[in-house]
């Protein structure tokens, strides 16, 4: 059965390129849906689905849409219609990849509208802005973002080449087949080149136990996609080990996950462990880009483009405080656990980051306003000792158990 490439694009400014992208697409023996997302005027080639029929999925008339004038409102109502209308192509099965050409404008409206989608649905996009920080764009999805060299305004000997390795890309992802797996129960785990060795040594214990453990890179995007999984029903458990992002969301780093970070488990009742680890340490680029404010705290070059700064004191009672508001709302079982040794490789007796009147701080401040019916263990270890990992490994089983125990009993 051929596979059903979406085609998504203003196809009243860009109607050669679709028209050649479609050709591509369709020589490697996929079938197209032409979806047009243009509002300056009429298709230069006929659409599967119409700009009107786009608009109106977000409640707007398109004429009055052009009438009014306003760019920036055009690309957020067709960003809402594009998105409702990939949602329903592929509830329908009728949507087995998308992709879509553009500038700044097209990137926004498409990426939006990739991101309604699940993840491994094949999606490419074809951008003027690939190469640069796509963060914005891409958000936590799995779109593959590919420069378009030059800009998507017609065909020419550059373009050609992207469009059709572009086109070959997505029709070899609709018609990849992904091996089955043991599809054993999800934990989601965070981790840090900082907590490695602990996250590793828990890992191996869950793994033992009979669950898949993911882990996620705690860079802001990491963060995300883990409230994101965990959000839709996927996760069985959360090893929170790495809570670092909250440092960066804090004080202004560039590996923040922003204000929901801790924020899933706690609502869809997700059986967690969280530690307070990697919040002795704030991430900015290389140091020339540390704003100045911080002139005369303590950093450490992790490498050539990453520098950490220590948090203080103040800052460590602010987290303290934010951690335990975050768990506070929790509606599953939770555990928290501290390393009273240091929060990182850095935070430890004679490290870098050894600053015991900021972590006694954050202890503080913590199980000052913890909710008291949340358990609280206190280890005389730093984060990445053996007994620490394995304290939290074994407090997470304990709370799967029993809540399988308790799910198995209101299914009789």
């Amino acid at each position: 059965m051929k596979k059903n490439i979406i085609l998504l694009g203003a196809l009243d400014t860009k109607g050669a390129d679709y028209a050649f992208l479609k050709e591509c697409i369709v020589a490697r023996g996929c079938s197209t849906l032409l979806v047009d997302v243009g509002v300056l005027g009429a298709p230069t080639i006929a659409p599967d689905i119409a700009a009107t029929d786009v608009a109106a999925a977000a409640g707007q008339d398109l004429a009055a849409l052009r009438a009014r004038g306003d760019r920036g409102a055009a690309v957020g109502t067709m960003a809402r219609g594009a998105t409702m209308v990939l949602t329903q192509l592929h509830a329908e099965g009728r949507l087995d990849g998308v992709i879509a050409l553009g500038g700044t404008g097209g990137t926004a409206v498409a990426c939006a509208a990739m991101r309604g989608l699940p993840l491994g649905v094949p999606k490419v996009m074809v951008t003027t802005v690939a190469g640069g920080d796509v963060s914005g764009y891409v958000g936590v999805s799995d779109i593959t973002m590919i420069p378009s060299i030059t800009d998507v305004a017609g065909i020419n000997r550059i373009s050609r080449g992207v469009f059709a390795r572009a086109a070959g890309a997505v029709c070899g992802m609709a018609d990849t087949h992904v091996p089955a797996g043991s599809d054993r129960p999800l934990i989601a785990a965070s981790m840090f080149g900082n907590t490695t060795r602990a996250v590793e040594r828990a890992k191996a214990t869950l793994e033992a136990a009979g669950y898949e453990v993911l882990v996620f890179h705690c860079t802001g995007t990491g963060g995300r996609m883990l409230e994101q999984l965990v959000a839709a029903g996927q996760i069985a458990g959360v090893l929170d080990i790495t809570t670092t992002e909250w440092a960066d969301e804090l004080v202004g780093g560039v590996f923040t996950a922003g204000p929901d970070r801790l924020g899933a488990a706690a609502r869809a009742g997700v059986p967690a462990i969280v530690t307070p680890a990697c919040l002795d340490m704030v991430n900015f680029w290389a140091p020339a880009t540390v704003p100045p404010q911080f002139a005369g705290r303590t950093f450490y070059q992790h490498n050539p483009n990453v520098t950490l700064l220590r948090t203080n004191v103040a800052e460590c009672r602010q987290l303290g405080r934010i951690l335990a508001e975050k768990l506070n709302a929790s509606t599953g079982p939770v555990t928290v656990l501290l390393p009273l040794r240091g929060l990182s490789m850095l935070d430890a007796p004679g490290g870098p980051f050894w600053l015991p009147d900021a972590d006694a701080a954050l202890f503080a401040a913590l199980k000052e306003h913890l909710r008291k019916d949340i358990p609280l263990i206190e280890m005389d270890c730093n984060v990445n000792d053996p007994e620490f990992a394995d304290r939290c490994a074994a407090c997470l089983l304990a709370h799967l158990r029993a809540a399988t125990s308790r799910d198995g009993k209101e299914n009789q």
